[in-house]
């Protein structure tokens, strides 16, 4: 089985670059993480010994190499998270509190494939985040 290590020590020898115990660190934090996640909190967790630099750096090439996602921006802060060995799914973003639910629905993979049919368009990924406000938000709101 090929681990997220394998997959990315692969990457990083076909673009002629070193896995560095920098990367590693920072490879083995985010697979720690059961939930999103941001700059700031993957800087914090790895103990401030990581300049913000190497984390945005070898966030680009985690992207590159299809182990990790960039998925909502909200609040001035970009959310990622793992998606190597998980099956593709949306997101709702409540934009009073941030909460994220994820969930993935058939219907709407199946309507996304046929419109790419219809435009004889090619589909390598894409994104779908719903912005909008959680029940408890919504009721405090009285929206």
């Amino acid at each position: 089985m090929v681990t997220a290590d394998d997959k990315f020590g692969e990457y990083l020898k076909s673009k002629g670059l070193k896995f560095t115990p920098e990367r590693r660190a920072i490879l083995k934090e985010i697979f720690s993480f059961h939930e999103h996640f941001n700059v700031d909190q993957l800087y914090e967790r790895l103990g401030r010994r990581i300049s913000r630099a190497t984390i945005y750096r070898t966030l680009s090439l985690l992207i590159e190499s299809k182990l990790i996602e960039e998925i909502f921006r909200c609040q001035d802060r970009t959310s990622y998270e793992h998606i190597f060995g998980h099956p593709h799914h949306d997101h709702m973003l409540c934009i009073k509190c941030g909460k994220v639910i994820e969930f993935r629905e058939d219907k709407i993979e199946k309507l996304q494939k046929a419109v790419c049919e219809r435009h004889n368009f090619k589909s390598v990924e894409h994104r779908l985040v719903i912005k909008g406000y959680c029940e408890e938000c919504a009721k405090n709101k009285g929206t």
